[in-house]
């Protein structure tokens, strides 16, 4: 896909407009933007600067007003917000001391609304600045009014529309694992966020999409960032890819559950969650040994089943899983938002209704109760009895989360492979940033119960009884676990053999849930 691919006329509902994309096969252009990019400071650290905390935040929920009002004066970074993430008509006078605007013109990134130098320039994308973990200057290519999310949602059923960032896309990178890999597959890559952060670790990546037009914008966002070209292949879910095998996959698909019409960048055109269920079924096929998949996605919570046994029936054959569910919505609430989500809010009362009822109909027929959201990551494993945890954790977790997901597969590892003999014959430490409470009446003698909680990764809190907290408080990795317990036994008078049978269970959670770390 190099020249300017000639999409459907634009399309203007007062948010979301497609427009001809800039060209890929003007490498130079996007490497002289980015230049006057960096030198105008248009960056994440520039825009906090230049509009304060309040108005960029307020971006995030697609309000613009306090960034229009922030940027009234003149100066290379107000003249590239107001062009780029504003999508405001700029005098052609004003970019041009900024950007080179012929050559912009001519690969098609801004067009002129004027016959003449007097006129004003308009930029035929979004550009939003994001920054990458180890402080890199990236932009992140989308169509326009899909640089920034926010409640009020998309607003269109274009069905070739390109979303930017949004909190899903910075939740799947943040909890990738990022070792280095020889390959890696973005499946569904839309504006290219997960293919840009797996260039900076793999030797190879492979980014598909079923839409061309997020192939040629995931191809603007990785040459405006300056990283190198992917592999981009249109298909459907691992179809374009054939048997090819990965180290990593990582995929933000169009996981929403509706009914009728389908939306390419939000609706997979699968019945229920079965887009879902197939992406991580197969994904066990296509992974290397030891190689990672995640995916982020929603199912549905079906009369008569746990969602956890649901889930578990989806893991492939010697993959580890950890599933974690963030939400749950009830069918009414799903509803709502994704009919706000496509701006169906905004029409006529009967043709709202009508819609809202169509997505209760489908729930019904479905035996649907509520929709769960979350993340799945799997590990190829090639265990003879794998490890499957789903949990539900609504509460607050510290990103990014690749570091915590590898330990938490390392930990599964380690615990298969130590029966409860050679766990007592371990050697532990407490992990980083743990600390205990003690929760009881004021002037109590005694603790009700103590809790054990982490300030780092999950941000986990798990209740111990005394001997487990006493255990947790000495583990620095130099007695056994064994020797510990028999001390503990010794201080409070009770028989060492009777308490080194029934520590085990208590140790192997602590472990499993990362409050204590093997030392091996």
């Amino acid at each position: 896909m190099g020249a300017a691919a000639e999409w459907r006329p634009a399309e203007d509902n007062g948010r979301v407009r497609t427009t001809t994309l800039p060209r890929t096969d003007h490498p130079l252009t996007a490497a002289r933007l980015r230049e006057a990019f960096l030198a105008a400071g248009f960056t994440v650290d520039g825009l906090l600067d230049l509009l304060g905390a309040p108005a960029y935040t307020a971006l995030a929920r697609s309000e613009t007003v306090p960034a229009l009002r922030a940027t009234r004066g003149d100066g290379p970074l107000p003249t590239l917000v107001r062009l780029f993430l504003l999508q405001e008509n700029v005098p052609h006078a004003r970019v041009s001391g900024v950007l080179p605007v012929d050559d912009c013109l001519a690969a098609g990134w801004l067009t002129a609304d004027g016959e003449d130098a007097g006129g004003e320039l308009r930029a035929n994308v979004d550009v939003r600045p994001y920054g990458g973990p180890s402080g890199e200057d990236w932009y992140i290519v989308s169509d326009l009014g899909c640089a920034v999310g926010g409640a009020a949602g998309i607003g269109s059923h274009d069905e070739g529309v390109v979303l930017g960032v949004g909190g899903a896309s910075t939740t799947l990178a943040g909890l990738t694992v990022r070792t280095p890999v020889a390959s890696a597959l973005d499946l569904g890559t839309g504006s290219g966020i997960q293919a840009l952060h797996a260039a900076q670790h793999a030797t190879r990546v492979t980014a598909t999409d079923l839409n061309p037009r997020a192939l040629h914008i995931t191809r603007l966002t990785l040459a405006l960032s300056g990283a190198p070209d992917a592999e981009l292949v249109e298909g459907s879910l691992f179809e374009p890819v054939g048997d090819a095998r990965y180290d990593l996959i990582v995929s933000n698909p169009p996981f929403v559950i509706s009914p009728g019409a389908r939306l390419t960048y939000r609706d997979g055109g699968m019945a229920g969650d079965d887009l879902c269920r197939t992406l991580v079924q197969e994904a066990g096929e296509r992974l290397n040994e030891g190689g990672y998949a995640h995916f982020l996605a929603n199912w549905q919570h079906v009369a008569g089943e746990e969602w956890q046994d649901r889930l578990r029936s989806w893991v492939p054959r010697g993959c580890d899983a950890w599933i974690v569910q963030r939400e749950v919505q009830d069918v009414t609430q799903y509803a709502e938002l994704w009919l706000r989500d496509a701006g169906d809010h905004r029409t006529e009362p009967d043709a709202y209704a009508a819609r809202y009822e169509a997505w209760l109909d489908e729930f019904e027929e479905l035996r649907t109760r509520a929709v769960g959201f979350g993340w799945i990551t799997l590990r190829k494993s090639g265990a003879q009895e794998p490890s499957i945890v789903a949990e539900e954790w609504p509460h607050p977790v510290e990103q990014p989360l690749g570091e915590t997901t590898r330990a938490h597969f390392e930990r599964q590892d380690w615990l298969r492979a130590h029966d409860d003999a050679a766990l007592l014959a371990g050697h532990f430490k407490l992990a980083d940033e743990v600390v205990q409470e003690q929760v009881g009446l004021p002037g109590s003698e005694d603790p009700e119960h103590v809790v054990l909680r982490q300030h780092r990764g999950m941000r986990r809190a798990t209740q111990v009884d005394t001997v487990g907290a006493g255990f947790a408080g000495v583990c620095d990795g130099t007695l056994s676990a064994g020797r510990i317990l028999d001390a503990i036994a010794q201080l409070v008078g009770e028989d060492p053999v009777v308490l080194r049978e029934r520590s085990p269970e208590q140790i192997r959670l602590l472990v499993e849930q990362g409050f204590l770390e093997p030392v091996v």
